[in-house]
């Protein structure tokens, strides 16, 4: 069985005319996968909807000083221009339960051996700032509670978003429990890219082949050295060639192999993998769809649910 976390809450966020955050891709995922799955009906397949996370379990990792003031309104205007939204309750209840979504995931995939999370992937949250839509870091708190869980002594991040994770490198670099394993583009977002436990920068305009081939033998590398418990995988999809800010080759097909590969490996190891969407950038929206429909189709693969990809 399959399960997927969902809240409506991920695409109500009112945002300025032609802001870059494609904001109605989460429903729009919803929806294609309720239509082309028939999720409503099937026994394979299994919604979930997560409950908000705490604030005191955000100033664990976080500084409650940034989080009482992020919280309340307080950051100044050019810490929120950082973070790229305008501030608003309806945003703050949304960080809340996305991050919450992927915690969730965590522990359905203790249960299952795998699950996706319709959400999620905030990797350029630091400690003390936002930066890059990214308000606290989901996948570090999550990271943090999977340790609690019992049978996790070691918990790896596997983020082939475009984007460097730095956010999530500086935030965990003194937790020997957690590795972090960063795939993204080398000439892109963020200029400054903090050390990962691996990192993995690739040349503008790797192909999919290329891509497949130098991070399909350092994953298999990584498993094998560091033999974690868990699996968190952010699926970002802007490593597609039309992505508006990523500038790598990666074709719709590239994506599903990619995303087949880690959840492949990490089920022939019987290691449970919780995955995010991730990032993925267009001004039509409905065009992110089928690529994040990707991880969706490569997950059903892995399980032996019957399904043909749209490639």
């Amino acid at each position: 069985m399959l399960p997927l976390v969902y809240h409506p809450i991920y695409s109500d966020l009112e945002l300025p005319p032609e802001h870059r955050y494609p904001i109605t891709k989460y429903r729009r995922l919803y929806q294609f996968l309720c239509e082309q799955l028939q999720i409503a009906q099937r026994q394979d397949i299994r919604l979930y909807e997560p409950e908000p996370i705490t604030v005191a379990e955000i100033k664990q990792l976080h500084c409650p000083d940034y989080i009482d003031a992020l919280f309340g309104n307080q950051l100044p205007a050019a810490k929120m221009r950082r973070i790229g939204f305008p501030w608003s309750q309806q945003l703050i209840t949304r960080t809340q339960l996305s991050s919450g979504g992927t915690r969730l995931a965590i522990e359905k995939a203790m249960q299952h051996g795998l699950c996706i999370h319709l959400s999620g992937g905030y990797h350029h949250a630091h400690r003390d700032f936002g930066s890059g839509f990214c308000l606290i870091n989901d996948l570090a708190l999550a990271a943090r509670h999977a340790l609690t869980l019992e049978g996790i002594d070691r918990v790896m991040i596997v983020d082939c978003d475009v984007h460097h994770g730095d956010g999530t490198a500086t935030l965990l670099a003194d937790d020997p429990q957690i590795i972090t394993f960063s795939v993204h583009g080398e000439k892109n977002f963020p200029a400054r890219k903090p050390s990962s436990t691996l990192d993995l920068a690739l040349p503008s305009h790797t192909n999919s082949d290329d891509y497949l081939t130098a991070f399909g033998s350092l994953l298999k590398l990584a498993i094998a050295q560091y033999q974690p418990d868990l699996v968190i995988y952010d699926a970002g999809v802007d490593i597609h060639r039309d992505d508006e800010l990523g500038y790598l080759d990666v074709c719709q097909a590239g994506i599903y192999q990619r995303d087949l590969l880690v959840l492949g490996q990490c089920f022939d190891e019987s290691i449970p993998v919780a995955a995010v969407i991730g990032g993925g950038y267009r001004h039509d929206h409905q065009q992110l769809v089928s690529l994040h429909a990707q991880l969706v189709y490569a997950a059903m693969n892995v399980l032996g649910i019957p399904v043909t990809p749209t490639l």
